[in-house]
Order: structure tokens, then sequence, then C-alpha cells
């Protein structure tokens, strides 16, 4: 696979035309998906990922995410950082104020994944889950939280499930189940510290499977996209989240499917990896239907 999938843009508002929005893990996947989205409507995108160098399996690193970006319509700053490390992300905020003015909107996206249970996970593995995913949301927060007062529309979104606390969930892999848990407690409580300073905090996550490196590498193999949806619904999802105001969506869970739906999206076909098979599409983790 040398080349990412070509993303299908949806009709856009312009309602994040100049606006900063700082993507982690943004060279792929559902990031690299937020990421045209947003430039579409003319948005300053900065594309926060580790991938500076070409992988032999996985396309996509920061510079040609942000080739693309730049074509879509939007601006681009390319950046590359480890969400473990405070003063890379540090230095990637200050950059991307210098060069924009200003952040707007912080998207958690960047993930690492691993389903086995407390046995089966070597400790190694288990600190990358909590450092990638819930440590980022706080480290992201604590840094940008002084940029998004600024804004006029602040936003926080990480990419992370309602918390579930079913046996079901928990039993077979709960390290991961913590650290995604995790996001989505700390965006709970950011929601509430931050109401009053304007900025809106929620989180995100799909209905369905969605074809990514994860489904395909970490979770299954690549037959599973035919279960799977397009990344550009989580996309279309996040970008309807950002451009929502006055805090109405802050402290909420949010899955795609349902607020799209609640967007007037009636038709989710075209969002099937394969649109022939759009009836056969596999649950998500954490949803219970």
């Amino acid at each position: 696979m040398s080349e990412q999938d070509p993303i299908t843009l949806t009709e856009n508002t312009g309602a994040l035309k100049g606006k900063t929005l700082f993507i982690t893990g943004a060279s792929r996947g559902i990031g690299r998906a937020i990421a045209l989205k947003c430039a579409a409507d003319g948005a300053n995108i900065v594309i926060a990922a580790k991938s500076a160098e070409p992988h032999p399996k996985l396309p996509g690193t920061i510079h040609s995410v942000a080739e693309e970006v730049e074509q879509a319509g939007g601006r681009a700053l390319a950046l590359q950082v480890d969400v473990r490390e405070e003063e890379q992300v540090s230095a990637a905020m200050a950059s991307a104020a210098e060069q924009f003015g200003g952040i707007d909107a912080v998207v958690n996206n960047a993930g690492a994944i691993n389903l086995t249970n407390v046995e089966s996970t070597p400790p190694k593995r288990y600190d990358l889950m909590q450092d990638i995913n819930s440590r980022a949301v706080y480290l992201t927060a604590h840094l940008a939280i002084p940029y998004l007062k600024k804004s006029a529309c602040g936003h926080i979104l990480s990419l992370s499930p309602p918390v579930n606390l079913q046996p079901k969930w928990l039993g077979p892999f709960a390290p991961y189940a913590l650290s995604k848990f995790g996001m989505t407690i700390l965006s709970m409580g950011l929601a509430e510290e931050l109401h009053e300073a304007g900025v809106s905090v929620s989180t995100l996550w799909p209905r369905t499977l969605v074809a990514t490196a994860a489904i395909e590498f970490a979770v299954g193999n690549r037959e599973m996209f035919e279960q799977s949806r397009k990344p550009v619904i989580m996309a279309d999802a996040a970008y309807e989240i950002l451009q929502t105001e006055n805090n109405a969506l802050s402290g909420c869970q949010l899955i795609d499917e349902e607020l799209l739906g609640e967007r007037g999206v009636t038709d989710f076909t075209r969002y099937a990896h394969n649109p022939d098979r759009a009836g056969e599409l596999a649950v998500d983790l954490f949803l219970d239907s």
C-alpha cells in the first residue's frame, strides 16, 4: 500500500476559515481525513505526528499531508511531534501560535492500541497506551489551554468512547480500555473546568469499525475493511463538532452516526468502505449496539 485513499469531501460551510487546528496523529487515517475536511474550509492545519519519513507499510507523512492540506484550500504546518514528550508538544504549539496567530482547536487523534488482557500486556506496551492515549489528552490540554482561552471558539476534541464499564469490555483488554476511558473522563472534567472560559470539550467515537491501519495491523487484517466505514465519516462528524458554537456540545460523548443523523445525514451508504456490503458493518469496541 503505497498511497493513501483519496478523500471525497462533502459540503462545507466555511465556518472554520482562518481557524487554527492542532491535530495529533494527522499523517494518516482519521487524523488525515479531519485535516483535509477542515482544510477545505480554509482552516490552518497543524499536522503534529511522528511520521516524518515514509514507512514501507504505512503510507503518509506529515509532509505529504501538508501538501494535501494546501491543495484542499488550507494552510499547513507540518511538525514532527511525539505526544509523550512535553517539550516537543509545547514547542509545537508555540510554533503553531507564532505561525498562525493562535490555536483555536486541539484534536487528540494519535492513539496506541493493543487488545490484550493484563497478564498478556508487557509493561512497556501498557505504558505506551496510557501515554499516547489518556496522558496525551492531559498534556495537550494543559499546554493548549492558554491559547484556547484567547480563541473566540476554543475546542478540545478527543477520539475516545463513551465510558462503558461492562465486564465484557474490561476483561479481555483492560489496559487499552483504561487508556481510552481515561481520555473520556479527562474530557468530561475539562468540559466542566473550561466551561466559564468558553472552551468546548467533547469526545467522538465511531459507531462501526473504521478502515485504518489500526484495524489492518493491530486489530485484525485488511479483510475487516469490508465491515468498516471510511475515515471520512469521522471527519464529517468532527467538522460538525468543531463548527458548533456556544459550548452546545461541551461535555458530550458523541457517536459519529448519531451526530450526523441529528445534523441531517440520512444516507450512510457512501461512508462504507464497500458500499455493496454496507449492511454488514461491524459495531466498534465499547458499544453494545
